[in-house]
């Protein structure tokens, strides 16, 4: 799959897509041409379900300081969630999410960085907007317009993940036997369509590698699938907006160094046209992609 002759004949295979253009990427007052540069999208989660031990945050002072670091280390934005999406978390209610999330969204916004909220609940979207983030990572597909509604009223960018149920808790399956794409393409195209038409004109597309699915437990399995979406996600341009990946960070073919290993796939990310990165390490993908930028000839 990684070999220069397989590259190659993807490539080929889909040339018309390769080199679409998508929107920049608008965050408050910023735009950002996520070809020219990469956006890096910080990850630090209020949940101790989390299933990267380095993103924990214990403590709303926990949650800031951390954040702070990864704005410092070159995070364009920080995502903040108060619940984990893995299958066996515990679930955490409106209003003890929006107790986590606001007091940390205000000092960030205070310091002047900028956040996005991880939810799929619209009371919750509501606090954390008028906290002052500016980025909703919508995990959900319930409740959807009125989470456009939402995004439209705070002119707030919206993360839309690739959802098949009402949230990405809920455990579903993705496709191994056949080509993905069209269908999350499909899946893309009309949700895009139904935020149009409710105002939202800033938004971004996660195909929902960073999430669980019943048929990706095994890591062999879960990884060949990631990276086949990392290296794919060219394909879905033709939407005309920037595309995130959660990178993954493969722990069973890492091992130890497993903290290296959202700088190795924030590589294929990049070839395979992502311009949005949400990471743990913010630090190590940073330098990675500056030196792929640099290597650009």
């Amino acid at each position: 799959m990684l070999s220069l002759s397989a590259l190659a004949a993807l490539a080929a295979t889909h040339t018309g897509e390769l080199d679409q253009p998508v929107a920049p990427l608008l965050i408050g007052e910023k735009s950002y041409d996520t070809d020219l540069t990469p956006v890096i999208m910080g990850t630090v989660n209020l949940s101790r379900d989390s299933t990267y031990r380095e993103s924990i945050a214990i403590d709303g002072d926990s949650a800031i300081r951390k954040a702070r670091i990864m704005a410092a280390q070159g995070a364009h934005f920080i995502d903040i969630g108060a619940e984990s999406s893995t299958a066996k978390a515990s679930r955490v209610g409106a209003d003890d999410q929006i107790a986590a999330l606001v007091p940390v969204i205000e000092q960030l916004t205070d310091d002047g960085i900028e956040v996005s909220a991880e939810t799929y609940e619209p009371r919750v979207v509501r606090a954390c907007l008028q906290a002052g983030a500016k980025v909703l990572n919508l995990t959900g597909s319930a409740h959807q317009a009125e989470m456009f509604e939402l995004a439209a009223e705070f002119h707030a960018t919206v993360i839309l993940c690739y959802v098949k149920g009402d949230n990405v808790r809920e455990i579903t399956d993705v496709t191994l036997d056949a080509d993905p794409f069209p269908g999350i393409r499909d899946h893309f195209a009309e949700r895009i369509a139904h935020a149009n038409a409710a105002g939202v004109d800033r938004i971004a597309i996660d195909p929902g590698m960073g999430f669980y699915y019943g048929n990706l437990v095994t890591p062999a399995v879960r990884v060949q699938h990631q990276t086949h979406v990392l290296l794919n996600s060219f394909r879905l341009r033709s939407l005309g907006v920037p595309i995130c990946n959660a990178l993954p960070h493969a722990f069973d073919l890492f091992e130890d160094q497993f903290r290296t290993a959202e700088g190795f796939f924030a590589m294929l990310a990049s070839l395979g046209g992502t311009g949005i990165y949400r990471t743990h390490e913010v630090a190590h993908v940073v330098a990675v992609l500056g030196a792929m930028g640099r290597l650009n000839p």
